[in-house]
Order: C-alpha cells, then sequence, then structure tokens
C-alpha cells in the first residue's frame, strides 16, 4: 500500500536525519534532500519557535522575523496538537536553542 511505503521511507529518512551529529554535516545533508524553498520554510516555522515559547505575540514575531502571521499560527497550533516534535527538538537543544 501506497501508505505502508511512505510510513516505511518516512522511518528511513528519520534514522538518516538521526544519524547525522554534526551540525556541518547535517546542514550538508539538508541542502541536498531539499530544495531552497523547502529548506527557507522549515527554517522559518523554526525560527519562531523561541518566540512563541517565551510568548511573544504573533505580530510582534512577524515584525521581527518577517515570517508570515500564517506560518506563525501553523507552529503555534502544532507546538500545542502536533506530534510533539518540536518539543523533542527543544528540550534536546536546551540552553544551546536561540533565544531570538
Amino acid at each position: 500500500m501506497p501508505g505502508e511505503s511512505f510510513d516505511a521511507a518516512l522511518d528511513e529518512l528519520a534514522r538518516a536525519l538521526a544519524a547525522v551529529q554534526e551540525p556541518e554535516r547535517m546542514r550538508a545533508f539538508l541542502e541536498d534532500l531539499c530544495t531552497p524553498a523547502e529548506l527557507e520554510a522549515m527554517s522559518d516555522r523554526w525560527r519562531v519557535v523561541p518566540l512563541l515559547l517565551q510568548g511573544v505575540p504573533y505580530r510582534e514575531i512577524h515584525d521581527r522575523t518577517a515570517v508570515s502571521v500564517t506560518t506563525i499560527g501553523r507552529v503555534a497550533r502544532t507546538l500545542e496538537r502536533g506530534a510533539g516534535g518540536y518539543a523533542v527538538a527543544v528540550d534536546a537543544l536546551g540552553d544551546r536553542l536561540e533565544r531570538a
């Protein structure tokens, strides 16, 4: 079934991402894997996470980052009701998470 192969492929991708531990090597992998637009979209989403966790209003986040309010809202919803991936990454980074 197509869904099963997608799940298997996503699991393999997750394993590959987890295996690359150095930021420089991860960046190279991401640049090979993703288009510039995909990288920009993911970077934008990640940039707003610390600001949302600090309780910064959406409009102020937009003013600071130029990320659309729509994207900010989507990230906020995912932080609240997503799979928990943002929280895992935030916890893993701890104090190293850039707090803009």
